[in-house]
This record gives C-alpha cells, sequence and structure tokens, in this order.
C-alpha cells in the first residue's frame, strides 16, 4: 500500500454528514413547509419563544405562590438552649457554664451563637456566658443568684 499523499486524503467514512436542505421540492421530504408544520407561530420567520412559553397555558411561575418577605444573606443562627437543659447539667455539679463547655459536651457546635431562653425553672446559681438571651431568662438567672455575661 502507498502512504497517503495530500491530494488522496479523505475523511473516514460516516464522520461528515450532508446538511438537510429545506424548501426543494416535495420530493426531498422537507419541502412545501419545510418541516414547520401548517401556519402557526412557529411557522413564521424570526418565531421567537421565551424559556418559560407554555403555548397559551398560564406558565408555571405565574400559577405557583410568591415568596414574600425578606430572608437575610448571612443570618444569625443560635444554638438555643432553655433553663431546664441548665438545671439537668447543673445537676451534675457544674455551676459555671462558657462556650466552650457546651462545645465540649456536644451540645454545641464550635463556632455556634448560643442563646439561653426562659423556658423551665432555675434553683441554682449559676455563672454562665454566652451570646445572647432572652430578657426573661436573665431575669430569672440572677433572681436565683446566678450571673449571666454577654459574649
Amino acid at each position: 500500500m502507498k502512504s497517503p499523499t495530500l491530494t488522496s486524503l479523505s475523511p473516514d467514512a460516516g464522520s461528515r454528514k450532508k446538511r438537510i436542505r429545506l424548501a426543494r421540492g416535495l420530493g426531498s421530504g422537507k419541502g412545501w413547509t419545510s418541516g414547520r408544520g401548517n401556519k402557526w407561530q412557529n411557522a413564521r420567520s424570526g418565531a421567537k419563544r421565551y424559556p418559560t412559553f407554555e403555548w397559551g397555558q398560564t406558565p408555571l411561575f405565574r400559577r405557583i405562590p410568591k415568596k414574600r418577605g425578606f430572608t437575610a444573606r448571612n443570618p444569625k443562627i443560635y444554638t438555643i438552649l432553655n433553663l431546664t437543659d441548665l438545671a439537668k447539667l447543673a445537676e451534675s455539679g457544674t455551676t459555671t457554664f462558657d462556650e466552650n463547655f457546651f462545645v465540649e459536651q456536644g451540645i454545641a457546635k464550635k463556632d455556634a451563637s448560643i442563646k439561653i431562653l426562659w423556658d423551665g425553672t432555675l434553683d441554682v446559681a449559676l455563672t454562665i456566658s454566652v451570646h445572647a438571651f432572652s430578657a426573661s431568662a436573665k431575669e430569672k438567672i440572677e433572681k436565683a443568684g446566678g450571673m449571666i455575661t454577654a459574649l
């Protein structure tokens, strides 16, 4: 076999496909309407449809209810603890609670903010150092003789 020359090069079989020539007679298989169907919107030249077009049906984005209100981009997420949770922890003998204690116990994640809420009763004086607390929780803790520090 001879080595190929520039004049004998040709593409591989099946690698090149002939384009369909539209509107070249009925015998071509794509004559008359050129595969666009008879009349209507898409048979016209320059017919464009926007991505949400649903052929006259009310589009999905208009049928579903809209989300209202405001969503913060970086919302402040708290690990919530009630006074009942603190009372249970105080039964083990610990009276000083801080961020590191809650992380070690697996109650809060390392970078999470902690907030104390008022639900429950407290009989023991506790020293608590957290990021936030409700006014009624602070009142109950101080009433029991404890102390709160906001980080």
